[in-house]
This record gives structure tokens, sequence and C-alpha cells, in this order.
């Protein structure tokens, strides 16, 4: 893809802005240029949240996974030492070429595929994964009833959906300053089971996460 597309698009995505926040995405939501490398290295100092996220995956050798907005492909990288087929949806340039460098054994395998895309718009086909996890991002996605849908879309049946977000029992220090209101998360939760009914929310040790059962 050239740079010359991927602009356009990162573009779009900016202009297309937050459902939580209304206003274009910048900085850390749609990290780009050097600033976006750096974001991207201050992303991987600390990786609980991942940790805690890829312990509640029970991820199967085999299983295909989708990770929505991977960023520099922390929980990527274990899910695929874990025996997982891996796939990332991006909307930043620079986050999809950091988890490239950070992955290029496991790309150059095949073990995983780093693409353009959002939780809106995966381009992947119908009933096609296993699982489908998203970290501290979902306040970033354009649309979060087309995202739930979407998401549910390339789900198989039984498959199942972890979206999680800064807070938990024991918030990190950047993580405590990014928690969402209760209302907020409440707000999650409802349309997380207007698509997937079989959905529920917990506090884990630096995340709250909110599972649901295609």
């Amino acid at each position: 893809m050239s740079d010359h597309h991927e602009d356009q698009h990162e573009e779009k995505t900016q202009a297309q802005g937050s459902w939580l926040i209304d206003r274009p995405l910048t900085g850390f939501a749609l990290p780009r240029g050097f600033r976006g490398r750096l974001i991207g290295w201050l992303m991987t100092r600390d990786v609980s949240e991942q940790q805690d996220v890829f312990d509640v995956l029970w991820l199967q050798p085999g299983q295909r996974v989708l990770e929505v907005g991977h960023g520099p492909g922390v929980l990527m990288s274990m899910m695929a030492d874990a025996g997982g087929e891996v796939i990332g949806v991006e909307p930043s340039a620079a986050m999809r070429a950091s988890a490239r460098r950070r992955l290029r054994r496991a790309v150059a395998a095949g073990r995983v595929d780093i693409r353009e895309g959002t939780a809106e718009d995966t381009g992947l086909p119908d009933e096609s994964v296993d699982v489908v996890v998203s970290v501290n991002n979902i306040p970033m996605w354009s649309d979060i009833d087309a995202g739930f849908r979407e998401l549910h879309r390339v789900l198989r049946p039984g498959g199942r959906l972890i979206v999680a977000w800064y807070g938990g029992r024991r918030p990190t220090r950047i993580g405590s300053r990014l928690m969402l209101h209760d209302d907020v998360l409440i707000h999650i939760l409802a349309r997380m089971r207007a698509v997937f009914k079989d959905s529920e929310g917990r506090d884990l040790n630096h995340v709250v996460v909110f599972e649901g059962t295609r």
C-alpha cells in the first residue's frame, strides 16, 4: 500500500472522530510519524494490561484470533507464541510498522498477518475467527454499535469477544488517569449486549474487561 493511500486513510479515520469524545483522533488515539513511533515505544514499557487480557483469552494452539487496534504488537506477540493464528487490524500506519518490526519472524512465517483496518471495518470474511480481542481502544472507535456488529459478523458461532480498558482492581499509574466513568462502562456493556446477548463485565488486576459470546 502506498504512503499516499495510508495518509488518506488515516486522515479519514482522524476526521471520523470517536463515539465517546466526538472530536478528531490525535496523539495516542491515532499515532502518526515520529511521535507515533515514540508513542509505540512508550506503550511497550508496561505490558501488565496486555498480560491480564492474555491470561483470560485461554487461547488454544491453532485458534484464529483477531486483535483490533493492536498498537505496537505486544499482545499479538504473546498470542503468536502461544500458537495462535493471529490477525491484527490497526488504522495507524506507525503502529502497524512498529508491530511488523516486533513480529517480523512471525510475520515471515505466516503466523501473524497485520492489516489496515478498524473495529467497524476489519476487512475479514464472515465467521472467520475464533476470538476477537480489543485492548485500550474502544473509546477511539468511531461507531460503537457498528463496531460490535462487525466483530459479531467475523466471529464463528461460539466465538468469544474480549474488550478491555484501563482500570481494574489495581490500575497502572497511566491507567489510573485514563479510567472511564461508571456510566460510560455501563453504556459500553449495554451496547455490547445489544449484539452479544451473553455479555458480562468484570475487573481484572489492571483492566476492566467485557466478555461476550457469539
